[in-house]
């Protein structure tokens, strides 16, 4: 089962990364974390992102695109980063998730998500569009 791991963004993280000893100590313990993903085989991919103010948004209507630039306002819906992992089951990403360093000076958040596998599309997917997919999913693996 693939899982996308959210760490939501907080006030602070949203006003960048100014060095400090605290900060230091948190990316040593962070990258001993992803160590000990990647070690597991549970780990597919992960960074940090900028604060929104670095970003985008493009809304759609129709034919319709409006580019909105950041920051956004509506920090605690915003990720200030990501793992892309692969484990067995939700409970196993959960457990991870309990082991992770706090990735924020104060309180924060990290949002599990599943992945959409094709099986889980196959009464909805038009049989064309899956070949897509599946083509799409090949070209990937190859690099």
């Amino acid at each position: 089962m693939r899982v996308m791991v959210f760490v939501k963004a907080t006030e602070d993280s949203e006003q960048g990364m100014t060095p400090s000893p605290e900060l230091d100590q948190m990316f040593l313990d962070m990258g001993k974390f992803n160590e000990e993903l990647v070690n597991a085989g549970v780990m597919v991919a992960g960074d940090g992102l900028k604060p929104s103010s670095f970003g985008k948004r493009v809304a759609f209507d129709g034919a319709s695109r409006t580019v909105i630039d950041g920051p956004f306002a509506e920090t605690r819906e915003l990720v200030a980063g990501y793992w892309l992992w692969d484990v067995k089951d939700m409970d196993e990403a959960v457990a991870w998730v309990k082991r992770c360093p706090n990735p924020m000076f104060g309180p924060s958040e990290i949002e599990i998500r599943p992945l959409y596998e094709m099986e889980d599309l196959a009464e909805v997917i038009p049989a064309e569009a899956a070949a897509i997919h599946d083509g799409i999913g090949e070209k990937l693996a190859k690099g």
